[in-house]
């Protein structure tokens, strides 16, 4: 152990400190309303609200509906084509204000169970993984750039892996 601490550790410890300061880098999650202000009921075209959101890992759809009428079932793409309400992956239906957090980045199918599916009560989400848009950079005289954050990082993760170098030399 204490070998892999002196020859090893500050590249150990270098590569945490990249990892956490990467997971920084992700957009905060968001709540999103499924269906806007109509919420989950018939009348609303979901197929549309769909494509005017760009859900990430991470979110949350908030179902708001009357739970006398409808629930909220995750299916496969199947059952979802088919409207079929059997043997659902999930049933996210707790009180008619619902939430449920995308964790993978995959499609999601919902659908409400007694026939209000054929009434056009079902969504179909596509989740992505966060990628943040790159930032263009300024023009250069050297031919060289590199990002302000980037520096910011680069700058961190190198002061931390010299003062651990500092200390483990002590230890």
């Amino acid at each position: 152990m204490e070998y892999g601490l002196r020859n090893g550790g500050v590249l150990w410890w270098t590569m945490v400190v990249v990892v956490l300061t990467c997971a920084v880098c992700q957009q905060p999650p968001q709540l999103f309303q499924v269906g806007g202000k109509k919420g989950w009921t018939t009348g609303v075209n979901y197929t549309e609200w769909a494509a005017q959101q760009r859900l990430f890992v991470g979110d949350w759809l908030l179902f708001r509906f009357d739970k006398h009428y409808y629930n909220v079932l995750e299916v496969n793409e199947t059952s979802y084509q088919l409207c079929n309400d059997q043997n659902f992956i999930t049933n996210i239906t707790r009180g008619g204000r619902d939430v449920f957090n995308l964790t993978q980045a995959r499609p999601y199918y919902f659908l409400s169970g007694g026939g209000y599916c054929f009434q056009g009560m079902k969504l179909a989400v596509n989740v992505e993984v966060y990628v943040p848009a790159p930032v263009a950079p300024p023009p250069s005289k050297n031919g060289v750039y590199i990002s302000a954050g980037i520096q910011d990082t680069i700058t961190v993760v190198v002061g931390i892996a010299l003062a651990l170098d500092f200390l483990l030399k002590l230890y």
